[in-house]
């Protein structure tokens, strides 16, 4: 008589294991989830590659076929606002009011969330809420009070702290809200230990806190950069001549060229350039800053 072997078969947990970890993988999505999630990719990238291409097309090709491809691809566009007309001036009142908001949010925004995070004391919940409050108020309910405040009281009219301190101002609480999660995730034992090699709070808070709470920095950062970048409301009030910045920019440029369509997509799409591939170049570590405020 032989004896008749059945192969082994795998543990339920196993299975189950292998059946998350393929849904996790996206191998369990149907087709009808790549579908939602291309439509969606169009309707994103749709306008901006219209924009993109139609700067390499003349006002008669838009004309003839607006949805149509470059035939033949037209440089000039690009070409004429990077020579003819203020775009360096703008982009660089752009760049200097970005980084001075990302500066002072980042600063700011440390020096706020850790007490909040790190020290026990009265009323600190509280002033977490006044923070988390600041999040539905944007800077249109307070632009009267603002252009009052900054023209005449601190006398900063017309100039880049001018914009970028209510800027960072109205981005503090977000700042706060992400960042806050990072200190309280930090181990306790890691402060006792730095008390015992003889650190104050100041030198936890250089060598230990600083360090671990870099992807934290990074995402508010980059949040505040792209918000500054693109802001408008804030610089057309504030802002005037040669201080303008791009968003500015493109709205005076529509206005003197209103007839030279692709004119205005080229001088759109190069304003829009910097802020992109900041935010893509670092949009990894953007992911891994909102996952850690999550998780905290």
């Amino acid at each position: 008589m032989t004896a008749v072997t059945t192969p082994p078969t795998a543990p339920p947990t196993a299975v189950r294991s292998r059946r998350t970890r393929a849904q996790r993988d996206g191998h369990a999505a149907g087709p009808g989830v790549y579908f939602v999630a291309f439509l969606l990719v169009c309707i994103t990238l749709g306008p901006v590659m219209f924009a993109v291409l139609g700067g390499f097309r003349t006002n008669a090709q838009l004309a003839q076929t607006p949805a149509g491809l470059p035939d033949p691809w037209v440089m000039d566009n690009y070409v004429r606002v990077l020579t003819e007309s203020n775009f360096w001036v703008y982009a660089l009142n752009s760049t200097a009011i970005a980084l001075l908001t990302t500066a002072m949010v980042v600063v700011f925004g440390m020096m706020a969330a850790y007490p909040l995070a790190r020290f026990r004391f009265r009323h600190r919940e509280a002033i977490f809420t006044v923070f988390v409050a600041g999040l539905l108020f944007p800077a249109t309910v307070a632009i009267i009070p603002l252009f009052i405040l900054i023209n005449k009281d601190l006398s900063l009219g017309n100039t880049w702290m001018g914009v970028a301190l209510p800027q960072a101002a109205f981005q503090l609480p977000i700042t706060i809200v992400i960042l806050r999660p990072f200190l309280q995730a930090i181990p306790n034992e890691l402060e006792e230990a730095a008390k015992l090699d003889g650190a104050g709070r100041i030198g936890f808070f250089w060598r230990i806190i600083l360090p671990l709470s870099g992807p934290g920095m990074v995402t508010t950062g980059v949040l505040a950069f792209v918000a500054s970048w693109n802001a408008y409301l804030l610089p057309l009030l504030l802002l005037q001549g040669d201080m303008k910045t791009l968003p500015l920019g493109v709205a005076d440029f529509s206005s003197e060229y209103s007839s030279d369509i692709a004119g205005v997509f080229a001088f759109t799409t190069l304003s829009m350039i910097p802020a992109l591939v900041f935010f893509l170049a670092l949009q990894n570590r953007i992911v891994s800053g909102l996952q850690g405020a999550v998780k905290g």
